[in-house]
């Protein structure tokens, strides 16, 4: 074991494909993991599948029961010294537009339950075991384009929420990243027509989550890095005419 042997991570929205990938890695990277997901019965199947017991302590977060995330903190059996969001919700754009409820969930997964925990773990000056906080975001929050435009303004928030904590915390020397991702294999994205040379594995961004480094804005995948560049600076009249 290396030197971060006691080092404790804490994944919430732990039970998505990614974060599954995350649990591996940084235990193979000798830290501890607190697996947090309103569905403990799956995590729990996960760890006991891949044999991974004494070294994940599986607990029951609910994201969009605000009330509970203080008490959900403070019984945290140790607190963490890297904290990664990666819950989130996804209905169709056309779906968002005519039903509030999926919007709704959006907005509550995807940027109100990541405010909610985050700014408790950020605020807490009595943990000087935190280094990092990593926010899972997309390519979706870059610009606003008709086919996803509902799901991507909750990314988009959440990536100034984040680039806000950056300056919030930078005097405590904790660092903060938004992983800014496109296409992943997963269940969140099944049913979905994509492009498939853009389909990025969940191991593969998850080796970008565990490996962060000191940029805010982690692109995995060098296509993607190229799609975000012209996004960020393509004129309104071009992005009118994307999907």
């Amino acid at each position: 074991m290396n030197q971060n042997t006691t080092k404790t991570v804490l994944l919430l929205g732990a039970n998505s494909d990614v974060a599954k990938q995350c649990i591996k890695q940084y235990i193979q990277n000798g830290f501890s993991v607190i697996a947090a997901s309103r569905n403990t019965k799956s995590l729990d199947h996960f760890v006991q599948e891949n044999n991974l017991n004494s070294k994940v302590t599986v607990l029951s977060f609910d994201s969009v029961d605000f009330d509970s995330h203080q008490k959900f903190y403070n019984d945290l059996p140790v607190k963490p010294h890297i904290v990664v969001y990666a819950a989130g919700f996804l209905v169709d754009n056309e779906k968002a537009l005519s039903d509030f409820k999926g919007t709704q969930q959006m907005m509550l997964v995807n940027y109100m339950g990541a405010v909610s925990i985050l700014n408790i773990i950020a605020t807490d000056v009595n943990n000087k075991n935190l280094e990092r906080i990593i926010g899972l975001s997309s390519l979706s929050g870059v610009r606003g384009r008709k086919s996803n435009f509902v799901y991507g303004s909750t990314k988009a928030a959440f990536t100034t929420y984040l680039a806000g904590l950056r300056q919030e915390l930078v005097s405590r020397n904790i660092k903060v990243n938004a992983l800014v991702i496109g296409y992943i294999r997963t269940k969140i994205n099944e049913g979905l027509q994509l492009n498939k040379s853009l389909i990025m594995e969940p191991a593969y961004v998850a080796r970008h989550i565990v490996n962060a480094g000191n940029s805010f804005t982690i692109v995995p995948n060098f296509k993607w890095k190229i799609i975000y560049l012209i996004l960020k600076v393509l004129p309104e009249n071009l992005v009118a005419k994307l999907p």
